[in-house]
C-alpha cells in the first residue's frame, strides 16, 4: 500500500514524481520536525529554486520561521549554517490548529455554548424593509 499510496495522494508527504524531481538536486537541511529542505535549479528571475518536503502531513503552517525564511530568500545561508537570532518577544511557532480541538472559538460559537454578549445601543440590526 506504502508504493501506491505515494504515487496517487499528495497530502500525507511527497509523491512519487516530486522524489523524482529531487534527483541531482541538493539536501540542504533538516529541521526539528523532521522536514526536509533542497535546493537546485533555478527559477524564471534566476534565483534558486527551494521546497520543502514535509514529514506528515503538508502543512505549510509547520515550516519553522527560520527555514520560511529561507525559503523565500529572505536570507541565503540555511538557518543550520548561520542561525537567525531569536528575539525576546517572539513567542514560539505553533502549527494552524483548524479543525482540532485546540482551535480557537469566539464567544457565541456553538462548539462553546452558543450564547454570546447582547448587542450595545450602537448596534441597530439590519432590516430588508427598512
Amino acid at each position: 500500500m506504502g508504493i501506491l499510496k505515494s504515487i496517487f495522494t499528495w497530502w500525507e508527504g511527497a509523491t512519487f514524481g516530486t522524489w523524482l524531481g529531487l534527483r541531482g538536486k541538493r539536501r540542504m537541511g533538516e529541521d526539528a520536525l523532521g522536514n526536509v529542505y533542497y535546493e537546485g535549479g533555478k527559477d524564471t528571475a534566476g534565483n534558486p529554486r527551494r521546497w520543502v518536503i514535509y514529514k506528515g502531513a503538508n502543512d505549510a503552517s509547520r515550516v519553522p520561521p527560520d527555514w520560511f525564511s529561507w525559503l523565500h530568500h529572505h536570507i541565503d545561508q540555511t538557518p543550520d549554517d548561520a542561525p537567525v537570532p531569536v528575539r525576546t518577544w517572539q513567542k514560539p511557532p505553533v502549527p494552524n490548529l483548524t479543525g482540532t480541538a485546540l482551535a480557537y472559538r469566539p464567544p457565541g460559537a456553538l462548539e462553546v455554548g452558543g450564547h454570546r454578549a447582547g448587542a450595545t445601543g450602537d448596534y441597530e440590526a439590519w432590516s430588508p424593509d427598512a
